[in-house]
């Protein structure tokens, strides 16, 4: 049994057993705590159920059952109401809102169980299986410190993988500070920007697809500019990763430039990946920045964590291959060669490496590398 239920309750401990029960009876479980969140979280889930608590500060369970049902995605989502109330009025509003059951609380466990199943069981509406069929890949990569070409190998990931009939996406996170777009000869890149800004229940398909610039090589990538007034842009994090669950039905894989820093959006957004490449320098202080880095996200999400190291200099002595898998105590994903001439010359024209020099050594260890990160 693997249905995912989005459960809907203010109170905290209401969402904590009911989603214990549920769990118990082998549903996935997604939880909101008002009602914005929940139409967020029901529009990038697409749960196969919904229980649904009424009474909410920022807007009752009646309006947000309204709403789901005027819009297609979710329209057809089975709803439970759930609430202290047991008028009979209260009912009849729930279900003029468009719910299919009512239960008041407390519900006996062996209720509930009965009553999710047998919603689940006449229910024509599918919708987790087919996005977990259809939803893409997400690569999540972070530098350990900044300046070593974590930007460089997002970008000319997603090229490679772009060349090679796939529809990879590039995401930069990274507001104010964002260089993807003029490394693409986007001047005026606020995609990521403009998304961010709005509420995270406006994020869906075509607002997210309508900000997305497409490069003369058929890239695609939602950008971030170095504007300082977008640094001071303030965001949910729930809008943050609305955004990431729409990508995912928009591309595959999605990349994300993830900047540097393990702060707390970095560590919610990098729960969300299915891969989580570091990037790092042979030089020994950046190694073990790398590993520090690691450890915490690894300890923090439970994930593996892999390690590209980049060379971006010729002419320092830094560290073979073995001895930095030495420091790091771990095998590294790959290594990519030192190239400042093809690297200036790929900037200056708006080309990915990939695409102006395919020949060279440093654009085959990005082909590989993007082959890997996808295939494996």
């Amino acid at each position: 049994m693997s249905e995912k239920i989005l459960i809907v309750d203010d109170d905290i401990d209401s969402l904590k057993l009911i989603g214990l029960m549920l769990q118990r009876q082998g549903y996935q479980v997604i939880a909101a705590n008002a009602g914005a969140q929940a139409l967020s979280k029901a529009h990038a889930e697409l749960p196969d159920l919904i229980i649904l608590d009424v009474m909410m500060p920022d807007m009752n369970g009646y309006e947000v059952c309204k709403r789901l049902r005027n819009h297609p995605d979710t329209k057809t989502i089975p709803i439970i109401m759930f609430t202290a109330k047991t008028l009979i009025d209260d009912k009849v509003a729930g279900f003029e809102a468009g719910a299919d059951d009512y239960l008041t609380k407390p519900t006996h466990p062996a209720e509930l169980a009965a009553r999710v199943r047998q919603m689940l069981a006449r229910s024509p509406h599918r919708p987790t299986q087919e996005r977990r069929n259809t939803a893409g890949k997400t690569i999540g990569v972070i530098g350990a410190k900044g300046g070593i070409g974590t930007s460089t190998v997002v970008l000319n990931v997603g090229a490679s993988l772009a060349q090679n009939n796939g529809k990879p996406i590039i995401a930069d996170f990274r507001l104010g500070s964002g260089s993807l777009g003029l490394m693409l000869g986007i001047t005026r890149a606020t995609g990521m920007g403009n998304v961010l800004s709005r509420p995270a229940s406006d994020i869906r398909g075509p607002l997210v697809e309508k900000e997305i610039a497409v490069h003369q090589s058929g890239i695609r990538a939602l950008l971030s500019s170095t504007r300082i007034k977008e640094a001071q842009l303030n965001y949910t994090i729930e809008t943050a990763l609305a955004v990431i669950q729409v990508l995912k039905n928009l591309g595959d894989p999605v990349i994300f430039d993830l900047g540097t820093g393990y702060h707390t959006l970095n560590s919610r957004l990098l729960a969300q990946m299915d891969r989580i490449i570091v990037i790092a320098e042979p030089i020994t202080i950046t190694l073990e920045m790398a590993q520090e880095l690691v450890r915490e996200i690894e300890t923090d999400l439970k994930k593996q964590v892999e390690i590209v190291v980049v060379n971006r200099n010729a002419s320092k002595v830094q560290l073979p291959w073995h001895e930095v898998e030495s420091i790091l105590g771990r095998e590294i994903l790959a290594i990519i060669a030192a190239a400042p001439e093809i690297a200036f010359h790929a900037i200056e024209t708006g080309t990915p490496m990939v695409l102006q020099e395919p020949g060279a050594i440093v654009s085959s260890q990005l082909m590989k590398l993007a082959e890997d990160v996808y295939t494996s």
